[in-house]
């Protein structure tokens, strides 16, 4: 009978310590977060030659995916604007702004600043 109780507080407890141990890899984990790029390009074909391979060499290495790009922009609130939109996800806030001045990027940017206006911020996702 002794037998029983300890395979029964034995099996009580592993399952007890591996839900906790779940919890806190769930509590670890963070959201991802999305930068997202508002661009006004006055000269199309320069950046898109000069500017955009190196800002996206520099956003992979810093660890960014980039998850789209658009021209077509459809206004659901708020004045029309003439831009394209980037979005790129990221692991985390800290990679975001840690990509963001990184001096590749900040190099890349030297260059788009010359062919475009920018706008951009993050946002932060759900934990997947």
């Amino acid at each position: 009978m002794k037998t029983r109780y300890t395979i029964a507080l034995s099996m009580f407890a592993g399952a007890a310590l591996g839900a906790a141990a779940i919890q806190g890899l769930h509590a670890q984990a963070k959201p991802p977060v999305y930068a997202v790029s508002e661009i006004d390009v006055t000269n199309v074909d320069a950046y898109t030659k000069e500017y955009v391979p190196l800002a996206r060499a520099a956003i992979k290495n810093s660890g960014g995916k980039l998850l789209g790009v658009s021209q077509k922009v459809t206004m659901l609130e708020g004045a029309p604007q003439n831009s394209r939109v980037a979005i790129n996800s990221y692991d985390s806030l800290e990679k975001a702004q840690a990509s963001r001045n990184a001096p590749d990027y900040k190099k890349a940017r030297e260059i788009g600043d010359k062919y475009a206006k920018f706008r951009a911020y993050v946002v932060e996702g759900l934990p997947q």
